[in-house]
C-alpha cells in the first residue's frame, strides 16, 4: 500500500491579500488625515452651518473658515448669511479662531460690522490676533493698526512666563512658530512653566544667560521677524506708511542672508511710496 504524501499548504494567496491590504492602509492612512485637515476641502452649506455652530471643534471652525473665504473671494454673497457668526467669533476663546477671522473678515471691506470688529480685535491680547486685525483694516483704508503693522518689522521680545531659573532649549539663528517652544523656567524643585513663541521669526538673541534668575515678564528672548511677517507689513505700509516709518523701512533695503529677494524689492517700493505721498 502506498500512501501520497500531502503537499503543504500554501500561504501564498492568504499572505498576499494580507500585503495588499497593509499597502492600502499605508496608503489610505496617510491621505484620510490629510482629508481631515485640508482646509481646502470643499464644504457644502450644511457643513459648514454645523461647523460654524459647534464650539467645540475648533479645527473645524477653522476649517469652515478658510472655505467662506475662499467663496468671498469668488464674490459668493450666499455667505454674507454667516457674517453674524463670524463677528461672534472674533471674541472666541481659543486664539487661533480669532487669528483666522480677522484675517477672513478683511476680505469682505464692504461690510460694516466686519470694519466695527477689526477695529475692537486691535485691543486683543494675542499679538498675531492683532496683526492680522491690522492687516485687514488696510483694506478698509483704515489705519488703525498702524503700529501694530510697524511692529512686524521690528524684533519681538519673549516675556517670561513666571520667576524662577531659566532654562534655554533653542539656539540662536534656528526657526520658531507660533507655538514653539524656546525655553523653560524652573519655578520651584519640580514645577516648571514653558516659555513659547508668539509670533514667528528666528531666533536673534537671548537676552539672558542660561541658569539665570528671570523675573515674572522680564523679556528673555529676541526673535527677528519672519519673511511673511515683513512682506505683509511692507505691503501694508505702501498704503498707509508715514515718514517716520522710514528707518524701519530702510533697514530692509539691502536683504539680509536667507531673506526673500521679494522683500528689498517691496522695501523700495514701500520707501518709495511712502516718499511720495509726505512731498
Amino acid at each position: 500500500m502506498t500512501t501520497e504524501a500531502k503537499a503543504p499548504a500554501s500561504f501564498g494567496g492568504r499572505w498576499t491579500y494580507v500585503v495588499i491590504g497593509l499597502a492600502l492602509l499605508f496608503v489610505l492612512m496617510p491621505f484620510l488625515f490629510w482629508n481631515a485637515t485640508w482646509f481646502g476641502r470643499p464644504l457644502t452649506d450644511a457643513q459648514l452651518a454645523k461647523a460654524l455652530s459647534d464650539r467645540s471643534q475648533p479645527r473645524e471652525i477653522q476649517h469652515a473658515l478658510a472655505q467662506i473665504e475662499t467663496r468671498i473671494e469668488a464674490r459668493d454673497s450666499s455667505v454674507q448669511k454667516w457674517y453674524p457668526q463670524l463677528v461672534a467669533l472674533s471674541s472666541n476663546p481659543v486664539d487661533e479662531i480669532r487669528l483666522t477671522d480677522a484675517w477672513v473678515m478683511g476680505q469682505d471691506n464692504t461690510s460694516d460690522e466686519f470694519h466695527d470688529a477689526l477695529r475692537k480685535l486691535l485691543a486683543d491680547p494675542q499679538p498675531m490676533v492683532r496683526r492680522n486685525a491690522a492687516l485687514s483694516l488696510v483694506r478698509f483704508k483704515d489705519d488703525s493698526g498702524h503700529d501694530d503693522i510697524v511692529a512686524m518689522l521690528r524684533s519681538y521680545e519673549v516675556p517670561s512666563p513666571s520667576s524662577g531659573v531659566l532654562r534655554q532649549r533653542l539656539k540662536v539663528g534656528e526657526v520658531v512658530n507660533p507655538g514653539t517652544m524656546v525655553a523653560r523656567v524652573e519655578v520651584g524643585d519640580r514645577a516648571r512653566k514653558d516659555v513659547r513663541a508668539i509670533v514667528p521669526g528666528t531666533l536673534l538673541r537671548w537676552m539672558v544667560p542660561d541658569g539665570a534668575q528671570v523675573a515674572d515678564g522680564q523679556p528673555i528672548v529676541s526673535l527677528a521677524p519672519s519673511d511673511n511677517m515683513v512682506w505683509e507689513a511692507l505691503r501694508a505700509l505702501h498704503i498707509i506708511g508715514r515718514p517716520e516709518d522710514l528707518p524701519d523701512v530702510d533697514r530692509y533695503l539691502r536683504g539680509a542672508d536667507r531673506m526673500s529677494p521679494q522683500i528689498p524689492q517691496q522695501a523700495q517700493a514701500t520707501a518709495s511710496a511712502i516718499r511720495a505721498r509726505s512731498s
